[in-house]
């Protein structure tokens, strides 16, 4: 890892810096070479209907304003951070991908259309005429599916449909939200090229894709002066009988061949996307009935949710290879060099609504961490407030915490999971019976 001989702190700019992830960026290799700087909070970039526009006049004040050198200007969530990283990086002088290449990420249409040029492996897919009178399923693609628009947070409007009754409602609840992200991101598309096969598409569309079937992965990497590199890959755990995750695992427990088939599909397509001196997170489904890899979706950054599992496997948080990028230095993560042989990452669920009661103090949760070594709380339950009431929900579940857990073995990282949900307390009252569905969220 390059050294840092500058007496100067650099001045990176985290656009959408918040609490739970400074002290991990705090624990990246020659971090005291670097001074963090907030540039906009996740709820002005994530509340409501985003004005793109408008967050681009109050970054560039806040930047313009600054008495200082702008060294860097880097990211870990989905739009609009992403592109305004690119956006910002091209006013400002900051190393970053291109723009293109980050919407031919998130665009999930746009995506797949880049990745069928390169691979097979991906699920049938087209897209749906919200407009229509009677909006139908695409031709060749079979029940059950997935219905979402192009461009989504968490999952927020993906539905899982299994007949047409199903697929008709969904296509109801997508045409009514889907403009709160879509029109922003039509902010963006009207910036880059568009190939002949994207004219005319836009930002509020919405795809079909046949369900995938097997267990779900997901694959972190970096591309660095035109090399790809695939520094992890990460077991995707669901809930029982639920599309909803519960654990995010690493390192995966699938076999070696299977991970370097991950490896080579995830190189063919990143290549072909174009991204450079940038973080990407891919995920898959592989079905070992069948031997089968299906790439579900691809991420324009790192996953900051698994930051503290790579601290916890390999001694260092993947938010090294985005700040590192950023300067065109040496990203390379150390392997298992840290203190537990294994990490999860939960989402303690709630499958119905309900007010939350006894939610723990910051001083309670940081005695739960002090008793039971080898684990981080972030508690989004807030008190006296409604589950639904909580932006940026799945549409299935609410979150209620997201624990961390590094352990030397997957029976360890159970236990400390169950030892801290137990000791977080949270109690609900007003609920309403049922679980979240198409017809009951």
């Amino acid at each position: 890892m390059t050294a840092h001989p500058q007496a100067q702190p650099k001045n990176v700019f985290v656009i959408g810096l918040d609490d739970a992830n400074l002290p991990t960026l705090s624990d990246i290799p020659h971090a005291e070479s670097y001074r963090f700087h907030p540039l906009l909070t996740v709820e002005e970039l994530q509340g409501g209907e985003v004005s793109v526009p408008a967050l681009l006049e109050k970054a560039q004040g806040i930047l313009d304003s600054f008495d200082g050198s702008i060294d860097a200007i880097v990211g870990y969530w989905d739009f609009p951070v992403s592109t305004l990283v690119a956006i910002l990086g091209d006013r400002y002088g900051t190393r970053h991908t291109s723009l293109e290449s980050v919407v031919k990420c998130e665009h999930k249409y746009w995506s797949r259309l880049e990745q069928q040029k390169v691979i097979d492996e991906h699920p049938r897919f087209g897209r749906v005429d919200l407009d229509a009178d009677e909006p139908r399923p695409p031709e060749g693609v079979r029940f059950p599916m997935w219905l979402k628009p192009a461009l989504s947070y968490s999952s927020e409007l993906a539905y899982s449909v299994k007949d047409e009754d199903e697929f008709r409602e969904a296509c109801a609840r997508i045409k009514a939200g889907i403009s709160r992200v879509g029109r922003p991101f039509e902010h963006i598309m009207r910036q880059v090229d568009l190939p002949p096969e994207m004219e005319g598409v836009g930002a509020e569309v919405c795809l079909a894709e046949e369900a995938l079937s097997g267990v779900q992965v997901a694959v972190e990497g970096y591309v660095h002066r035109g090399e790809v590199t695939i520094y992890g890959v990460l077991d995707s755990i669901n809930y029982p009988d639920s599309s909803c995750f519960l654990r995010h695992q690493y390192p995966s427990a699938l076999p070696g061949p299977v991970v370097q088939r991950l490896h080579d599909v995830s190189e063919r397509v990143m290549r072909q996307i174009g991204m450079d001196a940038a973080t990407f997170s891919i995920e898959y489904f592989y079905d070992p009935s069948t031997d089968a890899i299906n790439l579900l979706e691809i991420n324009p950054r790192h996953s900051q949710a698994h930051a503290e599992l790579f601290a916890y496997v390999d001694g260092v948080p993947n938010h090294h290879c985005m700040v590192s990028l950023a300067f065109d230095e040496d990203p390379a993560l150390p392997h298992r060099a840290g203190p537990y042989k294994a990490a999860a990452k939960w989402y303690y669920r709630w499958f119905a609504d309900g007010v939350s009661h006894q939610v723990p103090t910051p001083e309670e949760i940081e005695r739960i961490e002090h008793e039971i070594p080898g684990v981080s709380v972030d508690v989004l339950a807030e008190e006296g407030r409604k589950l639904s009431e909580v932006t940026h929900q799945d549409s299935y579940s609410f979150e209620l915490a997201h624990i961390s857990t590094g352990g030397d073995s997957e029976q360890d990282l159970r236990r400390k999971y169950d030892r801290c949900v137990a000791a977080l307390g949270l109690v609900f009252d007003d609920t309403e019976p049922g679980g979240r569905d198409l017809t009951n969220d």
